[in-house]
């Protein structure tokens, strides 16, 4: 039997514990560290944190990620709760590659913003086998968190892509995507902004430093 070995980039913190095969997918297993206190979204009691753990295997969590070798891949983990031991609500600790309520990683998101350059919702969900509503749904998160998006003023940028996005439901949804291209096989995601105006250019162009401005390599 031949074996093959897989290099995967994963989100920080993040460590494979397993891996299945299956019918043009892959399902990854992972972990990462548990915190050491909790706080209790309904009384708000910060304490020791006092873990439980479903190890039913037939209820692991499975969420969307990167596609591997042009095939879907999805992370697998065990659900983890938080018993309050003053209100004894138990809450579900949230894996730090997603958010709340959704089905798929934020590098995933990323993905997705990346394909709707000079493409549309439709053809983004035919390519992914997911809905045109997830793409919408994953636009307007990213919208929301480019209000408080910040880039790292020691990150290196030499090329840069400004491009708009554009969702046809109804009412218009204009985004303006700014990339960072330094590295053209991997681009990412700098900024996200509504509207594809001069105004929404320049809302992505100040969040870089005026440094990273001078060393970015006009065309």
């Amino acid at each position: 039997m031949a074996n093959l070995t897989i290099d995967i980039d994963l989100p920080e913190n993040v460590t494979i514990t397993g891996y299945h095969r299956l019918p043009e997918a892959h399902g990854i297993e992972v972990s990462w560290p548990l915190p050491e206190t909790c706080c209790c979204p309904r009384c708000k009691t910060v304490e020791p944190a006092r873990l439980e753990a479903n190890l039913d295997k037939g209820k692991m969590r499975v969420v969307r990620d990167l596609d591997v070798f042009g095939q879907s891949a999805f992370f697998c983990y065990q659900a983890v709760f938080h018993r309050c031991p003053k209100c004894h609500h138990r809450h579900d600790l949230l894996a730090p590659f997603k958010r709340k309520d959704t089905g798929y990683t934020y590098r995933f998101e990323k993905q997705v913003l990346r394909m709707l350059i000079g493409s549309n919702e439709a053809e983004v969900a035919r390519r992914l086998g997911i809905s045109a509503e997830t793409v919408r749904f994953i636009v307007k998160n990213q919208l929301a968190d480019g209000q408080a998006m910040t880039i790292d003023p020691q990150r290196v940028i030499t090329d840069i892509g400004m491009d708009e996005v554009s969702l046809k439901k109804r009412h218009k949804l204009y985004a303006t995507i700014m990339t960072d291209l330094t590295d053209p096989k991997n681009p990412q995601v700098l900024a996200v902004k509504p509207g594809r105006d001069e105004k929404a250019g320049e809302a992505c162009l100040n969040l870089l430093t005026p440094a990273q401005r001078d060393k970015v390599r006009w065309r």
